[in-house]
């Protein structure tokens, strides 16, 4: 702001001549620009979402005393340059056991600012993406079931209802994923899932690995353009007998040029992060796995994350939780509280190069269930976030009561650090 006239330059004039009426008005006049200035300030951090505490711009925000949390946060970019952001409810105060909802929003800003643009009524466990030129949703339509995909084609404002197998019901079962990257390979999209339907309904036991895919040129909603793995089951006697489950799968081309099937580890054991690769064939019919290579070591791997391959650095990227000194004796997936960026040339060797985010506090705190897109030469990411507010905070650090958007500027540069 600039002022028409130094108010205390005139309230030193005004004290030294020792004009009374002068005087009060000068100091009225200051007072009211100091106001002023201190509304405006906080006016504009709420409007950009920036409390001073929570990291990021927040998209959105659900106390926790609603019972209702958010989840799977999914981020893409439209071909006009447009972001477009999606969540989910879950929590006792949501319907996420009935017909789950989910929220879409849209920042034409950069995301500088967000919009909600609408909200879907059946959609859960969700993965936006853009495919010839149209916007998609995929996932499923409640907690644990009927896979389901739908398209936009006004930007996400309206969506297609998938009634049936024509339109968009892919699969009538019992299926469990996230929001994982979609990958085109051999004139194919594919995509990770996982089947629930098994002789127990225990989680992680219950996940059996499995990948979908569709010609590039086909209807996405035409349930018979898609054909499926078999479903790799639970194993007892992997790890050891300390195998839990493995879920959150993603699609990804090998340096190789084959595809798998990158999975998140659950196991018995404290503080260690596994992933696992699954093998599938060229044609996506069969999925195979070994145990004796086919889990590795990967700080992260046992909360959700996502891969992409970027051409221009020669290396795979994620976002991903990571341990850090003092937490090592808690089981490795309930710890949230740091979040990584690292790199790989080979799927199986990789560097963790910066700290993202970081809170002290794991019962409370968490940077969560990360979605991310490759932006020239920046990375843009949601994370589902667990922090801090007027209404004593997060329930726990699963449930967020943020999502929030982040942006990494020139990620390529991170390669040459490590910590």
């Amino acid at each position: 702001m600039v002022f028409a006239v130094n108010p205390f330059a005139f309230f030193a004039v005004n004290f030294i001549t020792f004009n009374p009426d002068h005087l009060l008005r000068i100091f009225m006049k200051s007072a009211g620009f100091i106001f002023s200035c201190v509304f405006t300030l906080l006016t504009a951090l709420q409007l950009t979402g920036q409390s001073g505490k929570v990291p990021g711009i927040i998209v959105d925000y659900i106390p926790a005393t609603t019972n209702i949390y958010i989840g799977s946060p999914s981020i893409c970019i439209l071909p006009n340059g447009d972001y477009i952001a999606s969540h989910d409810h879950f929590g006792p105060g949501s319907t996420e056991h009935q017909r789950a909802l989910s929220a879409v929003f849209r920042s034409a800003d950069k995301g500088r600012s967000w919009q909600k643009i609408s909200e879907i009524n059946g959609q859960f466990w969700s993965n936006l993406f853009v495919h010839n030129g149209l916007l998609y949703i995929m996932g499923t339509w409640k907690h644990h079931g009927n896979l389901i995909i739908r398209r936009s084609s006004d930007g996400g404002f309206t969506w297609t209802e998938p009634d049936d197998s024509r339109t968009g019901l892919l699969r009538e079962g019992e299926y469990h994923t996230a929001p994982m990257p979609m990958v085109i390979h051999n004139g194919h999209i594919w995509r990770a899932v996982e089947n629930a339907k098994s002789y127990t309904t225990a989680w992680g036991i219950r996940y059996g690995a499995t990948m979908f895919s569709a010609p590039v040129g086909s209807d996405l909603l035409d349930a018979t353009s898609w054909k499926n793995s078999n479903s790799l089951a639970y194993d007892s006697a992997y790890l050891a007998g300390r195998f839990r489950g493995w879920l959150e799968g993603n699609a990804v081309v090998t340096p190789e040029g084959k595809i798998v099937n990158m999975l998140r580890v659950a196991t018995t054991e404290s503080g260690r992060d596994l992933a696992a690769i699954v093998d599938i064939s060229d044609d996506g019919l069969k999925a195979s796995f070994n145990p004796e290579n086919g889990f590795i070591d990967f700080a992260g791997g046992a909360r959700k994350f996502s891969v992409r391959y970027d051409n221009k650095s020669g290396r795979y990227w994620t976002i991903c939780n990571m341990i850090s000194e003092g937490f090592e004796d808690l089981n490795a997936g309930s710890v949230r509280n740091t979040l990584v960026i690292k790199s790989s040339p080979d799927l199986r060797q990789w560097t963790v190069h910066s700290i993202l985010l970081q809170h002290p506090d794991v019962k409370k705190h968490g940077f969560q269930y990360v979605d991310w897109q490759f932006d020239g030469k920046d990375i843009i990411y949601l994370s589902r976030t667990a922090y801090d507010d007027e209404s004593g905070g997060a329930n726990n650090y699963h449930d967020a009561n943020y999502l929030t958007f982040h942006r990494i500027k020139n990620y390529r540069k991170l390669v040459k650090k490590s910590i």
